[in-house]
Order: C-alpha cells, then structure tokens, then sequence
C-alpha cells in the first residue's frame, strides 16, 4: 500500500511521516513536496520523494499514479486553498486513487471562524469527487498559543482577545498521530472526525499555567479585537496572519474552539497532551 502526504516537509507532515514510520515500513510512504532540497532528510530514511506543485495542474495527476491512499494536508496560502485543494482533488480522481483523508477545521460545517469557508468548499469538492474519504476536523494547536511565550515572560503579560472563552486545543503530535491512525487502519470511510483535546482551558488559565512552570507572575490581558490587531502588527506580523489571529479570539468568546468530542483520544488511544505539558517541556 501506498501512502502519500502532501506538504510532508510542513510542521504537520513531517510528524505524520514519523507517525507511520513507526506502524508501517519507509516504501509505503511517499513524500509530496514542493522543494525538493527540503526533502533530502526523507530521502536518507528510504521515502520515494516527488514534486508536487498545487499551482502546475497539469503536473499533479501523474505524480499520484499508483497511490492508494492521499493525505490532503490543508494549503497555507489563505484565499488560494480552495483552487488549489480542487487542483490536487482532480488529479487525485484523473489517477484513479481510490481514497483522500483531509486535515480539515473543527465543526467546519458551521464554525464562525473565517477560515472555516475555504475548509467547508474543499469537503464538499471531496464529497462531490467520488473519492472515499476521512475529513479530520483538527482544532487549533496547543503551539498556537506557545509561540509568543517568551513574550509573556519578558514582560509578565499574555496578550489576547478571547475574554474567558474556553479552548479545547491539542498538540500538533496528537493530530499528525490520529492521521497516522487514519491512513494506515480501516473503516475510515466517509467518515468525519471531530479533533479537539480532551481538557479545554481559558486565556486567564494559560497565563496561570506559564506562572506556576516559570517561577514569573504572567498576567492574561484581555484586549478589543481593534487593540489586539494594533498590536500584532507593531510585532511585525503580515495582515493576513494577523486576521487569522484576531478572528479565532473573537470567535472564541462564541465557543468556536471548544469541544467536547473525544474523537481524538480514541484515534489516538489515549488523553491528548495537555498544553501545560507542552510548557513545561518548552521551560525545561
């Protein structure tokens, strides 16, 4: 059996890569990437690499002949997702493979979150498709809310905008496993999971984690959506980001990032790695 990833050399393929290295021998496994010379690590571990250009069409349906099994990792390029998730759907159905498993959005069928309309346009070309599928509805990752940690503890304050919403995020590892799980079991079929963690947690609890594994007082301020953007662009963030950003803490106040679905810890067998955890590791 042959197991493709598309992105492999992203943050997310790269750990469902090492997830089925540990369940399934290097020769099933095939790397899609669009450079190469990133690639070269999958290389010396015995995984056939091809290229692969979301933005050549015409390229895409050769590159997956012969493959039984597709993992559509989401494009990054936000507003070009749809067309270019269409390009790899097309060439998917032209090659005959017979199955696609999309790393899609939590409750994309009704999230608020901006995002969401890109990841409900590729489900539906999917179903439309023919193609047998599995859409993992991946909630936001724990490393979402790590990135400005050495922030908070240079100047004692975590920044934000979703008052005390709550936020049922898991580690990027735990999603890249339950993909792992996906693609290499069975009665997957035309199925929809809905990937969230098992314990939720708040901004003013985040803070309160960084305090107690840090030794420092980190406060969790809460600013309007206006603030919250004002100062993410003065860090140097690119507008499009920093709308990503904004319009996920808004909508948390909406409760578009909890859940309580525990469709993850079962693929995984598990609890899904708690974001304290994660903190302490990042501190030690």
């Amino acid at each position: 059996m042959k197991i493709a990833i598309t992105g492999a050399t992203g943050q997310l393929g790269q750990l469902v890569i090492n997830a089925l290295l540990k369940t399934t021998a290097a020769q099933n496994i095939i790397a899609l990437v669009r450079n190469i010379e990133k690639a070269e690590v999958f290389k010396s571990q015995g995984i056939e690499i091809r290229h692969f250009d979301y933005d050549n069409v015409e390229s895409l349906a050769p590159v997956l002949q012969g493959i039984d099994k597709l993992l559509l990792i989401s494009a990054n390029e936000i507003g070009r997702r749809t067309p270019q998730h269409q390009a790899v759907i097309q060439a998917a159905v032209q090659a005959k493979v017979p199955y696609i498993a999309y790393t899609s959005i939590l409750h994309a069928d009704h999230s608020p979150l901006g995002l969401a309309q890109e990841h409900r346009e590729t489900e539906t070309l999917i179903i439309n498709s023919g193609l047998s599928y599995t859409f993992l509805r991946n909630n936001w990752y724990n490393e979402n809310y790590l990135a400005s940690l050495n922030h908070s503890l240079e100047t004692g304050i975590l920044y934000g905008a979703a008052r005390e919403g709550k936020i049922s995020s898991a580690s990027r590892q735990d999603y890249a496993e339950a993909a792992a799980k996906v693609l290499l079991g069975s009665n997957h079929d035309n199925q929809i999971y809905e990937l969230a963690g098992s314990t939720s947690f708040t901004m003013t609890d985040l803070a309160a984690y960084i305090s107690k594994a840090s030794h420092r007082s980190v406060q969790f301020q809460n600013l309007s959506a206006e603030e919250y953007q004002q100062a993410l662009r003065q860090a140097g963030l690119p507008d499009t980001l920093v709308n990503v950003i904004v319009d996920a803490d808004i909508q948390t106040i909406q409760g578009a990032m909890f859940s309580q679905s525990t469709d993850l810890e079962h693929l995984i067998g598990r609890k899904t790695t708690n974001i304290q955890t994660q903190i302490q590791n990042l501190l030690a």
